[in-house]
């Protein structure tokens, strides 16, 4: 019976009925009822790995609407990056940090047309920034909204994805670039569409009225896209060394322990733990942060087991671990002190009574499409 009612109490996406259609193996994450697979995980992996382009549905993720003529005042000092600075039109990543620069919520920022902010952050983080930004709407010209329930979160990833998003979007919403948005109408509703990637291909984002989700997702189908499930996703984004929250970081780790350099500006001045952030970057470095572990060794291990030097110093633990089939060996996600993240330094992981043979390396494991473009761009200078 408690498994009946936890089914009947979880919330499901506005795409709810086009999974059942698509005869899709429904599981719970947290609160979610997601997709786990549309019966073939393997085949949905190499979808978006090998050339092709997966449809994923992230509708689970929170979107919380700011505005007002204080909200840069505001979100500035309660956000690590620098909200003076984003441009009408553009995007960010950032922190949510308490007082004591510990990571309450990683977010993307939207900056959209009038002043009007739009954050996306993960369903384990949704409630915690709605609170955090709730608090401050009777201070100011400060109004929040939770978006969440009318905004459906579609990702399309993999090689094709551009091909596919011209196809059904047109030349000017394939063209958007890194960092910017491009907004147009769907079913007579804004769409907004950023070029980001979960898996290290090649990617975007589309955040649609939860009335347009199933036509535009049917759209991106009709125009070459594949349904990809979590199950393949877990493994994408592990690849792609992009942890989650609850499971790779949470309110126990620093902000610079967990999230990328350019999500906290280090000159715009104060905001909520600011200066303990600060000291730990001016100092030179954090004491641990996260990386990646590729197993030299057949064997299994498990989340939240220990990392050893092979003299037997302690100096970390596992948050993720699958087995790539990229690699085609396993690897994690994990914790490592300061002094062994060099790539390539040997580790040891202990796994129940035995130790398997392992060492550190730059995160992400498999640079797909996403960084063949970086890197293209970076040689060109175009």
């Amino acid at each position: 019976m408690p498994e009946a009612t936890e089914q009947l109490t979880a919330r499901s996406s506005p795409l709810e009925e086009t999974h059942r259609q698509l005869d899709a193996k429904m599981a719970l994450d947290g609160a979610w009822r997601v997709p786990a697979s549309y019966g073939d995980a393997a085949d949905e992996y190499k979808v978006v790995r090998e050339g092709g382009a997966g449809l994923i549905d992230l509708s689970m993720r929170g979107r919380v609407e700011v505005g007002g003529t204080e909200a840069v005042q505001f979100l500035n000092g309660l956000i690590t990056n620098d909200v003076k600075t984003l441009e009408e039109g553009a995007w960010m990543l950032a922190a949510f940090p308490n007082v004591q620069g510990r990571l309450i919520a990683e977010t993307r920022v939207l900056r959209l047309a009038g002043d009007r902010f739009l954050f996306d952050t993960e369903a384990a983080t949704h409630e915690q920034i709605l609170k955090t930004l709730g608090r401050f709407t009777l201070a100011g010209d400060f109004r929040v909204t939770d978006l969440t329930n009318d905004l459906a979160l579609i990702s399309l990833q993999g090689a094709q994805a551009a091909n596919i998003v011209r196809a059904t979007l047109g030349s000017m919403a394939s063209q958007t670039k890194r960092g910017r948005v491009f907004t147009m109408n769907w079913n007579d509703q804004p769409l907004h569409l950023i070029r980001a990637t979960h898996t290290a291909e090649d990617g975007f984002d589309l955040f649609v009225s939860a009335s347009g989700a199933a036509s535009l997702w049917d759209a991106l189908s009709s125009d070459g896209a594949r349904a990809v499930g979590f199950d393949a996703l877990d493994i994408l984004r592990i690849e792609a060394g992009e942890p989650r929250y609850g499971v790779d970081m949470d309110e126990t780790n620093v902000v610079l322990e967990a999230v990328p350099d350019d999500a906290v500006s280090f000159t715009k001045g104060c905001y909520i733990g600011q200066e303990i952030i600060a000291r730990i970057h001016w100092r030179g470095h954090v004491a641990k942060k996260l990386t990646g572990l590729m197993f030299d060794e057949q064997g299994d291990a498990k989340r939240g087991e220990r990392v050893r030097t092979p003299d037997g110093k302690e100096i970390g633990r596992l948050t993720s671990i699958k087995f790539s089939p990229q690699l085609n060996r396993l690897i994690a996600l994990g914790y490592i002190k300061y002094d062994y993240l060099a790539p390539g330094t040997e580790v040891r992981v202990l796994s129940g009574d035995t130790e398997l043979a392992a060492h550190t390396t730059e995160l992400p494991f498999v640079r797909g499409s996403w960084y063949e473009e970086a890197d293209s761009i970076a040689e060109t200078g175009a």
